[in-house]
């Protein structure tokens, strides 16, 4: 039995059908394992990423037709390498550009065959964290906007296919295509550079790719608009581009802040609905279903990020802590959080954050200061129609006892949303409500 990642694949008659769909299996497991170093590495030599990428789908299509009758490699990995660097070979000795190509590696356009594949294979096997590095900052380029920045992340980092692509965000296919096509000719058009930023570019760069893995994670933790409550897949792909980012970059407090916010956050996913499928809030949730394993990590990568400095993905990692450290609901430390969240209005003084900040102060035991925190985000023009506005002020209302009012802000917050698992929550709290004053 050949091992590939966690897909096994059985020793059976090669030409079998079953065989055959394991070896696929097998095949998309690297893929999704090894795409982004393979096109990183790519990246490096041809200094374009849209054609990095078609080399190595040329390999993936290689290795679906070949592994089939010959059987996973032992390394399928260096195999995919391999072959995506013959046919960038061939492909740079039969363009007129290969000139150039070679120039910008600094190399002599008359070097004999041998010579040349030895140094491509040194450009193709060294510095890996620097080539995925790049990859990272090259998704996330200021020249794109922010919809292309996601799609083409999670297609060249996440090894994501168009259509899973589509279905994240409940787009078209076409659409999803568009995005990503787009972008790959808007960095070309640009002659975006396959290089880290510079030190001073570093934070706003940075910034911009944390951003885009943080908007993965929370597509996939509270659904825009979908059936379903949550998409645990996404939550998952945005966690293991943090990793990725926290282990390229040790030295940067967010990247750690960050993954500890998304891990934290991810451990609740389990508890998050009840057996029926329908939607459970933050303090009615079992916790004894509570990833403790992914709690743990999230608390030492908070340490390591604190150690390094505070941002606001560190800030926001502390109050998910408050959360995690506490067995019961009741346990939470509150104080603590309202303090938390007076630095983060402090650090991010956007809407959102004022809006928690107030509803933190309500559950902290003052609900009319909460409700006084909270009456003037009404004219925010980014809150507009947002459900978690009326929501929150629904908490409060009831927390004091106005029970017709909060039931009418709960009504409001479940035609707002476009998420069907959080309108049946919203009027599952006006119809308690309802029920109570009667």
């Amino acid at each position: 039995m050949t091992v590939v990642g966690s897909v096994a694949v059985a020793a059976t008659d090669p030409t079998s059908e079953d065989a055959t769909r394991a070896t696929r299996r097998a095949v998309e497991a690297v893929w999704r394992i090894e795409s982004a170093r393979l096109i990183a590495r790519l990246a490096r030599l041809v200094r374009d990423v849209g054609l990095a990428e078609e080399l190595a789908q040329d390999a993936l299509v290689v290795a679906l037709e070949r592994w089939p009758e010959t059987g996973v490699p032992d390394d399928p990995g260096r195999w995919l390498l391999a072959t995506a660097k013959h046919r960038a070979i061939d492909l740079l000795r039969r363009q007129e550009r290969y000139a150039k190509k070679l120039a910008l590696l600094g190399r002599d356009v008359q070097i004999q065959q041998e010579y040349a594949e030895a140094e491509l294979d040194a450009a193709l096997d060294d510095h890996i964290g620097d080539d995925l590095l790049r990859l990272v900052f090259t998704a996330a380029h200021p020249v794109l906007p922010t919809e292309a920045k996601v799609a083409l992340t999670l297609r060249l980092l996440g090894g994501l296919t168009t259509p899973e692509i589509a279905r994240a965000f409940l787009i078209p296919e076409t659409t999803a295509a568009q995005r990503i096509v787009r972008a790959k000719l808007a960095l070309s058009a640009a002659n975006v550079q396959f290089e880290l930023p510079t030190p001073a570019e570093l934070p706003d760069r940075l910034s911009s790719v944390l951003e885009v893995v943080y908007l993965i994670f929370n597509e996939g933790y509270s659904a825009t608009s979908a059936r379903d409550w949550a998409r645990p897949e996404l939550c998952h792909e945005a966690v293991r581009l943090g990793r990725i980012l926290a282990g390229l970059l040790p030295d940067e407090p967010e990247t750690h802040g960050l993954l500890a916010l998304m891990e934290i956050q991810a451990s609740r996913l389990r508890a998050r609905v009840d057996a029926a499928g329908q939607p459970v809030p933050l303090l009615d949730q079992d916790r004894r279903l509570w990833d403790r394993l992914l709690v743990r990590r999230g608390l030492a990568a908070l340490a390591r990020a604190e150690s390094l400095g505070a941002g606001r993905y560190t800030l926001q990692a502390a109050i998910a802590a408050c959360h995690a450290r506490a067995t019961r609901a009741e346990d939470t430390d509150w104080p603590r959080m309202v303090a938390l969240y007076e630095v983060l209005a402090h650090v991010q003084p956007s809407p959102v954050v004022l809006l928690n900040r107030a509803a933190a102060v309500g559950l902290a035991g003052d609900p009319a200061r909460g409700l006084a925190l909270l009456d003037p985000l009404g004219q925010e023009r980014a809150l507009r129609d947002y459900p978690q506005l009326p929501a929150v002020r629904g908490e409060l209302l009831a927390r004091l006892g106005r029970a017709d009012e909060a039931r009418d802000e709960f009504v409001r917050a479940a035609e707002l949303t476009r998420n069907d698992g959080e309108r049946v929550l919203f009027r599952r709290r006006a119809d308690a409500l309802t029920r109570r004053d009667t």
